[in-house]
């Protein structure tokens, strides 16, 4: 099917979502079927299959495909991250892709390294660089923690501009499907600084139920990730993120959100108040 081009939008391109029924990925595909712009679902369940841990299968997933949405799992800092994003580009670049969008994370080495080779690709780039999501406290791993009153994590008292998933969404699909984005790199924020106690605060307000902020150390919060199941591997890149990149070096805040999208970014308070109306009255 031919291309056609109304109000900036290039229809009739196969877009591939890496991570597509991830925080980020599965708001993505929502949009882009709303556009009407035919997608393709990168994850292990989807038919072709993709997984970063199985390079095989990748030329399938790229059959076809115009522009990709890249997520990395578990997280560009983890080893492995910039040898898989180097053979994916190039993989993808010579299967005929002519857009890339790289979900990256703020004051992450590892992940400025994949930057610089989705930067070097030759073809149009847009980086979309973010730290903590909102939708941590309600969709990941942290949600029955928030729900039973109690953030324990070894988050000392670093302030943190959360950003929201809705916006980095809006923010990929705005680079994925107009024109304007390549070359960029949008580093996304929330409006403001906050802790985890402030967090916590937020989060009791918006719910009416008491959510505390206990802070641990690295080694505390490993043993008690492990006891509950958490994969060794992935327990020491989630203590890395936190004695090593939330230190204090991500704290600020910037205008990606406005910069990409005209608009100002969520606050942590809009985020709250609308997950707790999703919840059954305590």
């Amino acid at each position: 099917m031919e291309s056609l081009t109304i109000s900036g939008l290039t229809r009739g391109m196969t877009t591939l979502v890496l991570g597509g029924t991830g925080k980020t990925g599965r708001r993505v595909i929502d949009r882009l079927t709303a556009l009407g712009r035919p997608v393709r679902v990168g994850s292990r369940s989807a038919v072709p299959s993709f997984d970063w841990t199985d390079r095989d299968g990748w030329a399938d997933a790229l059959h076809g495909v115009d522009a990709v949405y890249i997520t990395y799992y578990p997280d560009l800092a983890f080893p492995g991250a910039v040898g898989d994003i180097e053979s994916f580009t190039e993989l993808a670049v010579k299967s005929g892709v002519t857009r890339l969008v790289l979900l990256s994370g703020r004051g992450e080495p590892a992940a400025e390294a994949c930057e610089r080779i989705i930067q070097r690709s030759g073809i149009e780039w847009t980086v979309v660089r973010c730290g903590w999501f909102m939708q941590n406290f309600s969709e990941g791993y942290l949600r029955e923690s928030v729900l039973d009153g109690v953030i324990a994590l070894p988050a000392r008292d670093v302030a943190e501009p959360f950003v929201d998933v809705d916006d980095i969404a809006d923010v990929a699909v705005a680079a994925l499907t107009q024109d304007g984005h390549a070359g960029k790199v949008y580093e996304l924020t929330g409006p403001r600084l906050l802790t985890f106690a402030d967090v916590a605060a937020e989060l009791s307000r918006a719910l009416g139920r008491p959510v505390s902020y206990v802070p641990l150390t690295g080694a505390e919060f490993t043993a008690a990730a492990v006891e509950q199941g958490v994969p060794e591997g992935q327990v020491a890149l989630l203590n890395t993120l936190f004695t090593e990149v939330l230190d204090g070096r991500n704290a600020y805040v910037m205008e990606g959100v406005r910069e990409a999208l005209g608009r100002p970014a969520r606050d942590f308070t809009q985020f709250a108040t609308e997950w707790a109306k999703t919840l059954p009255s305590p």
